[in-house]
């Protein structure tokens, strides 16, 4: 498999060795290391935003990892392949409201919204070129 490029970015591993496993893709060490950093922020956050804010913004940062690997799973189907990915896309936008609302409330500051919403709009560019050109993606079993 040759490196996906679009926009400048490289979705797939910088050597040339193949990609066996998911986890092997940029994005998906990207969209990780997000979550971690969402973890670690929100470990501060008050008690009473538990269920609601710290819930759904640490289960949205991760499903875009889980998306990603799940979307790996599929990839013999590139129509199941490219709808997680999606489904990935979507998550990091949801993300991405989650850490404006957790700015406004004075969680976070506007320096730390910024660097992981940044950090978020990067993967989204990445999973919207493997969007537009899953074809190098998808297996043939």
């Amino acid at each position: 498999m040759s490196d996906v490029r679009s926009e400048g970015l490289q979705v797939r591993r910088a050597s040339s060795a193949p990609i066996r496993h998911f986890t092997d893709l940029i994005v998906w060490q990207r969209a990780h290391a997000v979550a971690q950093d969402v973890f670690q922020l929100s470990k501060s956050w008050p008690a009473e935003e538990k269920y609601a804010l710290t819930d759904q913004i640490r289960r949205s940062s991760r499903s875009v990892g889980a998306n990603i690997a799940e979307g790996w799973g599929k990839r013999r189907y590139e129509a199941a392949f490219v709808a997680k990915l999606v489904d990935a896309d979507g998550e990091a936008h949801e993300t991405e409201h989650w850490l404006i609302t957790a700015e406004g409330h004075g969680y976070i500051s506007p320096q730390q919204s910024a660097d992981l919403r940044s950090r978020l709009s990067e993967v989204g560019r990445m999973l919207g070129a493997m969007i537009k050109n899953p074809a190098p993606f998808v297996t043939k079993r």
